[in-house]
């Protein structure tokens, strides 16, 4: 007698737990998907829609039974922003399956269903099995209110880089109406001192001169009177002494060698009279191009007041043993170069607001182009460079290239 065989339950039963398993990730996958606030979607490689959530549905207008089996692309990504039609041939979302190929786009609209579009954010993904490209899960979410944020913002960026370069241009002039004032202020300066260095040499020198001229004449007249010849000569001196101060005043306001000689010879007559003065050792050298012509007017009196202020700033502040000083000039430019040996200073100390001497000199280079550069280190010397165009094809007489003293 046979024996009934038992069932088999190995298979069957393993059936089962998949089903319930994928039934289960089926439903925390839907509780998923309809708990974003985003719109998801997936197509198929038709392009046809095979799901979509409840949030995806009704940014569209729709309910999500309505948009099953339909064309996204026609449905909602037809037309452009301004109104040009939008080839499926083109849309990004469909490259997904097509090519493979991920995307995520915020530059561009979707349609609801009632004919008004919406700024949207969306990316679009391939769904693979294996190398087989099954489809595309797209998520989406309108932006409008993030667009219209951006806008604002924008515009509001824009407004206020209007106001900043409205206030650019605003203090630009004021600045060059300033450098002008400033420009102004020396030139009537150095007009004044014209004038009262002519009155001066006119006046005074003329008085000196004639008052010298009478206690001459007094001396010879008292040569029997030894106490009154002693007094014409003690007077002598004394008119001597201001004669030679009164010459030291007219050349403080306004060496007249500017003048007449030009500023070529200017600046060596000033730096051998530093040199003379501040007994320091120095090393200097004047190159100027053949048949350059020396400028004139403000131009020729800035550059010798920076000159003369380098000068004296070494001479009352470096505490140096040593100088050197370059000056070369082209048809284009003319350079300046003093450098010493002396104790040097901090940058910071030439960008003081009460640094008026280094001030005052770039204010004067700066209103005809030029800048002044100074390079500074404590105990280790200062070197400043002065750069003023030119622009110059005149032609005039020379000084030699280089010596040295």
């Amino acid at each position: 007698m046979d024996t009934p065989s038992l069932p088999r339950s190995g298979p069957p039963a393993a059936e089962a737990h998949a089903s319930r398993a994928a039934a289960a990730w089926r439903d925390r996958l839907g509780l998923l998907l309809e708990s974003t606030g985003e719109g998801v979607y997936g197509i198929d490689t038709e392009g046809l829609c095979t799901f979509i959530n409840r949030a995806g549905a009704r940014l569209l207008g729709y309910e999500p039974h309505e948009v099953l089996g339909r064309n996204m692309h026609d449905l909602a990504h037809h037309t452009h922003t301004d109104g040009r039609a939008y080839p499926e041939g083109e849309c990004p979302i469909y490259n997904a399956f097509r090519a493979g190929e991920p995307c995520r786009i915020d530059s561009e609209v979707l349609w609801r269903r009632d004919g008004r579009p919406f700024a949207a954010e969306y990316s679009s993904y391939p769904i693979l099995d294996g190398a087989r490209v099954l489809g595309a899960v797209v998520t989406f979410v309108d932006i409008t209110e993030r667009r219209s944020q951006q806008t604002a913002l924008q515009q509001a960026h824009d407004a206020l880089e209007a106001r900043v370069a409205e206030r650019t241009q605003a203090l630009t002039l004021a600045l060059g109406q300033l450098r002008d004032l400033q420009a102004h202020i020396e030139h009537v300066r150095e007009q004044e001192r014209t004038r009262i260095a002519r009155e001066i040499h006119d006046e005074l020198g003329s008085l000196l001169v004639g008052l010298k001229m009478d206690v001459s004449w007094l001396e010879k007249r008292v040569l029997e009177q030894p106490a009154l010849r002693c007094k014409c000569q003690d007077m002598r001196g004394l008119i001597d002494r201001a004669v030679g101060n009164v010459g030291r005043l007219i050349t403080d306001l306004r060496p007249s060698i500017l003048d007449h000689q030009g500023l070529w010879a200017t600046l060596e007559w000033q730096l051998q009279d530093f040199i003379e003065a501040s007994e320091l050792a120095c090393d200097w050298a004047i190159d100027i191009a053949p048949g350059l012509k020396a400028p004139e007017g403000p131009l020729a009196t800035a550059v010798f007041r920076i000159f003369q202020e380098l000068l004296s700033n070494v001479a009352r502040h470096a505490h140096a043993s040593q100088v050197q000083v370059r000056i070369s000039a082209t048809a284009s430019d003319l350079t300046l170069r003093v450098k010493d040996n002396g104790r040097g200073a901090p940058p910071s100390a030439f960008e003081r607001p009460d640094a008026w001497g280094v001030m005052g000199m770039r204010e004067r280079a700066g209103h005809f182009g030029g800048w002044l550069h100074i390079d500074s280190q404590p105990g280790g010397g200062t070197q400043v460079i002065l750069s003023m165009p030119l622009y110059q094809a005149g032609v005039h007489s020379r000084l030699p290239q280089e010596r040295a003293a």
